[in-house]
């Protein structure tokens, strides 16, 4: 397996990470769905097998950070990645515009309730980066967000990445592994995927005129992008450039990369005390007798 350190998708630590720099298409020829499908079916099972270690030694919690642009396919890769899970250890958040409620605390509050616990993989779908880019590229957003009057907005974006920093230090300290995945789609790849939810009548729901709207937006969209992603990866908490045109590709390097993180982990299954041993083996005699 791929060590995620060592992953090109890795994004730097230094702050050098460029947008321009980072692929959306898969690298040589075009990936090859059946070697692929086979690949991610393994790695899905891999997966699986590792939670249940991870539910049993209930030392770590995993979580999973999906940042992209409309139409980028994290539905689709977070679904693929979890299908060998068993449902009683991951849980799954998608944040939404915030609530008159969330919007009075501060803006980490809502995602730091929907943290996994020990044991179990969370998933953010969107999460708290949405206040460093979506809010960037429309700043009137803090308007609605009740900030005191002695918060400096001229440097508040460099500040909440530090309060992003120090968050995820904190988790990683105390048992949470924090992965964060930006699938990064081109827009002539978005553009096709919104004229095909259009034209099928099975993905017309998804289609939302507001996405088209934000699409205008690309290039403020990139710059927050870079600016966060830079500011933000870290060895306890790595960003990760995901190419995303090509969604089965995107799919095999995100479950790559969680497999092997988890591989890496000391997880184990609990052992009984010789006292519990004892017991176990008299019902068992116990069972036996009963048939």
């Amino acid at each position: 397996m791929l060590d995620p350190t060592t992953s090109p998708y890795l994004v730097p630590f230094d702050g050098s990470f460029r947008v321009a720099s980072a692929p959306t298409a898969a690298p040589g020829k075009k990936h090859r769905k059946a070697h692929g499908d086979e690949k991610l079916a393994e790695l899905v099972e891999k997966i699986g097998q590792l939670q249940a270690k991870l539910y049993a030694s209930d030392d770590f919690a995993l979580l999973l950070i999906f940042q992209a642009m409309d139409a980028a396919g994290k539905d689709g890769t977070v679904r693929a990645v979890t299908s060998g899970v068993n449902p009683a250890g991951f849980q799954i958040y998608a944040f939404k515009q915030p609530s008159a409620e969330e919007l009075d605390h501060d803006f980490l509050w809502r995602c730091v309730r929907a943290l996994p616990e020990r044991g179990r993989i969370g998933i953010f779908n969107r999460s708290y980066y949405e206040e460093v880019i979506v809010v960037r590229v429309h700043p009137e957003l803090l308007d609605r967000q009740k900030l005191p009057p002695t918060i400096d907005r001229a440097a508040i974006w460099q500040e909440r990445f530090a309060s992003l920093r120090h968050h995820e230090r904190h988790l990683s300290r105390n048992g949470t592994v924090v992965l964060k995945f930006w699938l990064n789609v081109s827009p002539e790849e978005q553009r096709r995927r919104f004229l095909a939810r259009i034209d099928d009548p099975e993905k017309s729901w998804k289609f939302s005129a507001g996405d088209v709207a934000e699409s205008r937006c690309w290039e403020a969209y990139m710059e927050a992008y870079e600016e966060a992603l830079a500011a933000t990866s870290r060895p306890w908490a790595p960003w990760y450039a995901i190419p995303a045109d090509d969604k089965g590709y995107a799919r095999l390097c995100v479950a790559e990369i969680v497999a092997d993180t988890l591989g890496r982990l000391p997880l184990r299954f609990p052992e009984p005390s010789e006292q519990e041993r004892a017991r176990m083996l008299e019902l068992r005699r116990e069972l036996e007798a009963e048939g």
